[in-house]
């Protein structure tokens, strides 16, 4: 199926490793100019690397933080340049959880708060004007689960963007701009193994109590639906969430 992609441009923010980094290289595939960026230089060069190997256009590679207004501000200054001011889809995929040993800790709050929430809201702030203005665009915001059985910043901010988004949709679709959220569930990174699930048996212990299809998915898994909806032939899933998850019972 061609998916109309050829010669647009795309920005993925945190998209050094995991779904950001799966996402690229299916955009490219299909065409897609791209800007990667992410707090690492080097991995951002690997897989623009790997990119290029496999035929696709080398990408643009911005390393940068999004911890605040004014990196967010560079990023996007710098991808607009990148693409002769017009960026045509918008991956905001950067994010982290952020558990909570003390839960009225304001610092860790308002750092999970821009993170997750308020930095793809900048980010978009600086990009859709230009979509608006050629009549097309695809803002795709990588949100999660919205409640947590333990205290996490991450939640609240993740679920403050998955409504923020719903009403964005409305706003902007008169301008031929579509606005999804995507739930990943458990899907195999450095953050889920490593860190929520670090031994095998933790892994089947959670996958045999929630998930009915039996495994954790993988990056590709939920980076192919990203490709779908930023494409011409998705101009009528608006306003969307949908969840990667398996089936999950949805418990954070």
């Amino acid at each position: 199926m061609d998916l109309q992609l050829t010669d647009k441009w795309a920005l993925i923010t945190g998209a050094s490793a995991g779904i950001g980094a799966s996402a690229a290289k299916l955009f490219a595939q299909e065409g897609v100019n791209l800007v990667l960026t992410g707090r690492r230089a080097e991995a951002l060069d690997a897989l623009a690397d790997e990119i290029i190997e496999a035929g696709g256009s080398p990408p643009v590679c911005v390393a940068g933080i999004l911890d605040n207004q004014e990196g967010c501000d560079a990023i996007t200054a710098a991808a607009l340049d990148a693409a002769g001011g017009t960026i045509d889809i918008l991956l905001n995929n950067a994010g982290a959880s952020h558990p909570l040993d003390d839960i009225w800790d304001e610092e860790h709050w308002t750092k999970s708060y821009q993170l997750n929430f308020a930095a793809a809201r900048q980010v978009t702030a600086a990009l859709a004007p230009a979509m608006q203005a050629q009549n097309w665009g695809r803002i795709i915001n990588i949100t999660g689960a919205m409640v947590s059985p333990a205290p996490n910043a991450a939640m609240a901010a993740k679920a403050g963007l998955q409504s923020w988004s719903r009403s964005l949709s409305m706003q902007l679709a008169g301008h031929g701009i579509t606005v999804n959220t995507v739930a990943p569930g458990r899907i195999n990174s450095d953050q889920i193994r490593n860190n929520l699930y670090p031994t095998e048996e933790s892994r089947k212990a959670f996958i045999d109590a929630y998930i009915p299809a039996g495994y954790f998915g993988e990056p590709e898994d939920l980076a192919i639906l990203t490709v779908f909806l930023a494409s011409p032939l998705a101009r009528y899933i608006n306003g969307a969430a949908i969840p990667v998850d398996g089936a999950m019972l949805r418990i954070g």
